[in-house]
């Protein structure tokens, strides 16, 4: 086992799917403690990760709920007595539409998951963090950032876009406790999230532009792993990122260079 995050312990938010989980494996492997915050029961990962003698934690919370997820870090910390690195992965695609169809409660269950979501888990275990100095990993996305080509995924772009200048502000800030805060910006990744997208209408707004190539022009089209971001999450939580904050590192095999 390669034990470059021994004795430390990382929490990983929406670990029961995709790139969380597969952070949370990697963190594992690597002699990690991981906590694992999700919604919902993370069963599978649980057991993936107990499978092979991982450590693991499972917190049931709700990223939307602030007194939810502060008792579950609370939990995290008392059993293991720190904590070292954050990593906010917890989000939605939510619903992609034309602006004039989407509701209001459609736009703000985005912002409330996505963007407070990560405020909530980030003020919460800040405190525990600035104790020993340690990392913070936010997963953002292409979208916002540097593609702009989907339209009617407004909500969710702009969510993603809110957490590449909160990771900003948070790294200059939290400098001088020696917490580090970065962003990792997926493209198109194979993980379960476009299954739970809610698409509606897009045919109204959509770009008449084709890729007969494909849109990913590093794999000749095809989508990335959760695993390959999950590599990059963990670089940017290790001893080799010491001296990088406020960076963030696109995933997208130049997807977003070509769509835009």
């Amino acid at each position: 086992m390669d034990a470059q995050f021994r004795d430390q312990v990382v929490l990983v938010t929406g670990g029961g799917s995709g790139i969380g989980q597969a952070a949370a494996i990697q963190f594992a492997r690597k002699a990690a403690k991981v906590g694992i915050l999700n919604r919902s029961w993370p069963k599978e990962t649980i057991e993936l990760i107990e499978s092979e003698n991982g450590l693991v934690m499972p917190l049931q919370a709700d990223v939307t709920e602030p007194q939810q997820v502060q008792a579950a870090i609370e939990q995290l910390v008392e059993k293991w007595g720190r904590l070292d690195v954050l990593f906010c992965n917890a989000g939605v695609n939510g619903t992609w539409a034309p602006l004039e169809e989407l509701t209001t409660d459609e736009w703000q269950k985005t912002f409330a998951i996505n963007v407070h979501g990560t405020f909530h888990c980030i003020k919460s275990a800040i405190p525990y963090l600035k104790k020993g100095g340690g990392a913070i990993v936010v997963n953002s996305s292409v979208n916002g950032t540097r593609m702009f080509s989907n339209t009617g995924a407004t909500a969710y772009s702009g969510t993603k876009a809110a957490l590449i200048a909160i990771t900003k502000m948070l790294a200059l800030e939290f400098a001088e406790h020696k917490v580090r805060v970065n962003a990792v910006c997926p493209g198109w990744i194979e993980t379960e999230i476009e299954d739970n997208t809610n698409k509606r209408n897009l045919d109204k707004v959509e770009e008449p532009a084709e890729f007969p190539e494909g849109e990913v022009p590093l794999t000749d089209g095809k989508p990335g792993t959760a695993d390959q971001v999950a590599d990059v999450v963990l670089f940017l939580s290790s001893k080799a990122a010491s001296h990088v904050t406020g960076s963030v590192i696109y995933v997208d095999g130049a997807q977003s260079l070509l769509r835009g």
